[in-house]
């Protein structure tokens, strides 16, 4: 059963635009920067395919994917057509010692502001307010953890949980979670509070499916849902063709793991669908999984994200995995 914050906010409704989700860590110019211009049209672009649900947060760009959002809502995007969520825990403050480097957390931007761990209570508002006048809007509908396992987990559950519960109570927001990519971390966080969402990173793809175990039935029976992200692994599903040089949890991938990628693209094919469209399907299959979240770096990406998420892929195509044990066969039955 899906919870009443939820089914408000349009996810589990059959409408496409809350259940394909647009992850913005791209628009903080991740690895390589990216023009304004191209940004402003990549938000557009995802926008025009049917996206209602973008995700963006301080860490991506130091708050520059932020701001680019909410230049992006100026331009007469009504606010309240769109799901908005970021996320609290990393809090901005001006970086003393500054000499013009750039970031060190893989964001090509000046580092003139650092990231401080604050779980309190002062630092998630504060937090809040800073993001809010970033995105040019009065209210966020969904606030995350972010990745507390990085930092201090204990703290994390023990200080910042309660914080956004306290948050939702008061009516400032509608709908809380934590976001990582620790099955583990996400876990003991359902335990331990009234969350509403997890936004989970690599660990249910096509490629591998560790979160199935006991995550995902945990999230089912307390009515929490599931954000998929980073289901193409790091980029190593995202071709049809498995490059030598792709990378797996941001590194170069091993031989073996580009083995099995490649002979997920090989199934794939024989049902006349690519690699990445069978990601992105299979990402979207699990009951507990209320929105598949992708990213993308220029419009002409997040027009084929859309395409990905409305494509209809031959059914058969799972039980061959399975079959072939490329896939748990429990997970071949939506």
């Amino acid at each position: 059963m899906m919870r009443e914050s939820l089914a408000g906010l349009g996810f589990g409704d059959p409408g496409f635009g809350r259940n394909l989700g647009f992850g913005a860590a791209a628009l903080g110019n991740l690895y390589r920067p990216m023009d304004e211009a191209t940004a402003q049209a990549t938000l557009q672009a995802a926008y025009d395919s049917g996206a209602r649900y973008f995700d963006t947060a301080p860490h991506y760009g130091l708050g520059l994917s932020e701001s680019r959002i909410g230049a992006w809502l100026g331009g007469g995007v009504v606010r309240e057509d769109l799901v908005l969520s970021s996320k609290v825990g990393r809090v901005l403050e001006p970086n003393a010692g500054f000499a013009g480097e750039l970031d060190d957390e893989g964001f090509a931007v000046p580092a003139a502001t650092r990231r401080r761990w604050d779980p309190s209570d002062a630092g998630i508002r504060s937090s809040i307010e800073s993001t809010l006048e970033r995105l040019g809007s009065d209210y966020l509908d969904i606030v995350f953890l972010h990745d507390p396992d990085a930092y201090d987990l204990e703290s994390g559950i023990v200080q910042g949980l309660p914080v956004l519960e306290k948050l939702r109570a008061e009516g400032l927001v509608q709908a809380i979670g934590v976001g990582t990519n620790s099955t583990g971390a996400a876990a003991e966080c359902v335990r331990r509070a009234d969350l509403d969402l997890v936004m989970l990173a690599g660990r249910y793809t096509l490629l591998e499916q560790p979160a199935a175990a006991e995550l995902l039935p945990l999230c089912m029976e307390r009515s929490v849902g599931i954000v998929n992200v980073g289901v193409y692994n790091s980029g190593l599903l995202a071709s049809a063709v498995v490059p030598g040089n792709a990378n797996y949890n941001y590194e170069p991938a091993p031989a073996h793991v580009l083995e099995r990628a490649r002979a997920l693209a090989a199934v794939a094919a024989e049902f006349d669908t690519d690699l990445p469209t069978a990601a992105v399907q299979f990402a979207m299959r699990h009951p507990g999984i209320v929105s598949v979240m992708l990213g993308a770096s220029t419009p002409e990406q997040a027009r084929v994200n859309a395409t990905r998420a409305h494509a209809r892929v031959d059914e058969g195509l799972w039980d061959a995995l399975a079959q072939r044990r490329l896939l748990n066969g429990a997970l071949a039955i939506r």
